[in-house]
């Protein structure tokens, strides 16, 4: 015999509510499992530099433990040139399955100051994961340029004004507003010299194409520290622990001078936030892990593994930042 219950109609309404909650609740349900099972095949991780540099370098302490705790493979994927731009645009324009990801310096930041239009939008087509690193620059010049102090550099430069070549590791980059917040500060102008990322900027300051360089910290400690180059100073507001001797350029005669970079990891716009969340996980973990840590400070890059919306702020933050540069110091746009 049947039950009164099991007879009584269902009001439609609640036939609706019941549909409308399941399909409110599907998506969710399919995202979870997809994360849970995330990764199932190999990650690509494009770096927009060239191999050696102070990104890569970054990128590689990250994902050569990242491999162990996802239990996949993570291919570091080196695309340099145009300012970053073309390694961006490759992830920008990826599938948000997490199996393509960004590893990218402060260009991601500078490069939209700098150009009228770019193949993808900085902020609304990547979803930040977390900033590995921050980092100074360091003001160094080839062993033949008469400057042993970053006032003297400033002389040097007055006297032969748009003589001195100048390195920057592609249009946009770090270096190249390291440079130019360097020239609008002091009235001085040097002839910029773009490569394809940092260490191609190091050979060529040490092959003597270039005379000078703001350099990463960590692209060229082993140069200075050979005596190969000669530094004058780092671009930070404090002393770099690993080259505590060098003063700062504020503090050498550049009153308010202050220029960072950082490293950090974005995926696609619209990946599943518990993908986002659970590669932040991994990736935080890592950053601070005593072994990264090492590893990090022996270049004199800063661990800081932040979450996705500070990270997302800090780069609202810089674009803004760069913008009043660029429009004060009458930075070409391209």
């Amino acid at each position: 015999m049947r039950s009164a219950a099991s007879t009584k109609p269902v009001a439609p309404g609640t036939v609706r509510g019941i549909a409308i909650a399941v399909l409110i609740a599907a998506p969710l349900v399919c995202a979870n499992a997809f994360a849970q099972a995330y990764p199932v095949r190999p990650i690509r991780v494009v770096v927009p530099q060239s191999a050696g540099g102070s990104t890569d370098l970054a990128a590689r302490i990250v994902t050569q433990r990242l491999d162990d705790a996802l239990k996949q493979p993570l291919v570091v994927d080196n695309r340099p040139g145009a300012g970053s731009i073309n390694g961006t645009d490759i992830v920008a324009k990826a599938a948000p399955d997490g199996y393509t990801l960004l590893a990218i310096a402060a260009s991601l930041t500078i490069t939209p100051n700098l150009r009228k239009k770019l193949p993808f939008d900085p902020v609304h087509d990547l979803a930040p994961i977390s900033q590995l690193v921050i980092l100074p620059h360091v003001l160094v010049v080839h062993p033949a340029v008469p400057a042993k102090s970053v006032k003297e550099f400033i002389a040097l430069l007055k006297a032969k004004p748009g003589q001195i070549n100048c390195a920057i590791s592609g249009i946009g980059t770090s270096t190249h507003l390291a440079l130019e917040q360097f020239m609008y500060m002091t009235g001085t102008k040097m002839l910029a010299v773009p490569y394809k990322g940092g260490s191609p900027g190091v050979t060529a300051l040490l092959g003597g194409q270039v005379q000078a360089y703001f350099a990463t910290i960590s692209t060229a400690l082993p140069h200075i520290r050979s005596g190969k180059l000669r530094a004058l100073a780092v671009t930070s507001a404090k002393r770099s622990s690993v080259a505590p001797e060098l003063p700062t350029i504020a503090e050498a005669g550049v009153p308010g001078y202050e220029h960072s970079s950082w490293v950090g990891v974005l995926a696609p716009a619209k990946t599943p936030r518990a993908v986002i969340e659970k590669l932040h996980v991994e990736i935080v973990k890592i950053v601070h892990s005593p072994e990264a840590k090492k590893l990090f400070l022996r270049d004199g890059l800063e661990p800081v593994g932040d979450s996705p919306a500070e990270f997302a702020a800090i780069i609202k933050a810089e674009m803004a930042k760069w913008q009043t540069l660029v429009k004060s110091a009458g930075i070409p746009v391209e």
